[in-house]
């Protein structure tokens, strides 16, 4: 068991720590798309890079999700096989929101002996995900 204090300096270490082994500029929040944005996340069970639809317009979020769903069979035949549709998503803060992603299971943040194999994950699946919405940016956009 961690203190607060020791989970979050861990936290702090494995994003520095990952931002010097790949360091890159990800489009992360700069898709030119309000509310649509490229995720990493980590934590005691789990890894995800997700591509979230939190729009609170929900014709524009089901426009969005319909548009990449309809993309689908390009998104896993050729960049990310085990890429999950999920037009109805629950953050842990009970928001509502649309989310492709691609997750990664029994991994934690508090195990160092997990961090490398983490961290190629997150930098292969998001370099992934960015080659697939950079080629079909103008269709996701129209």
């Amino acid at each position: 068991m961690f203190s607060k204090e020791a989970s979050k300096a861990l936290r702090k270490e494995f994003w520095i720590s990952f931002g010097k082994s790949f360091p890159r500029k990800w489009i992360l929040y700069n898709t030119k798309i309000k509310n649509f944005s490229f995720k990493f996340y980590f934590d005691t069970k789990k890894a995800l890079v997700a591509l979230d639809i939190e729009d609170p317009d929900l014709e524009k979020r089901i426009h969005y999700y319909e548009k990449l769903e309809s993309l689908k069979s390009a998104l896993t035949e050729n960049y990310l096989p085990d890429a999950i549709y999920s037009d109805i998503y629950f953050l842990e803060n009970g928001k509502e929101i649309s989310r492709i992603y691609v997750l990664k299971e029994n991994v934690c943040i508090h195990n160092k002996n997990t961090w490398q194999e983490t961290m190629q994950f997150l930098n292969e699946t998001m370099i992934k995900f960015e080659e697939f919405y950079t080629d079909f940016e103008d269709f996701i956009k129209s």
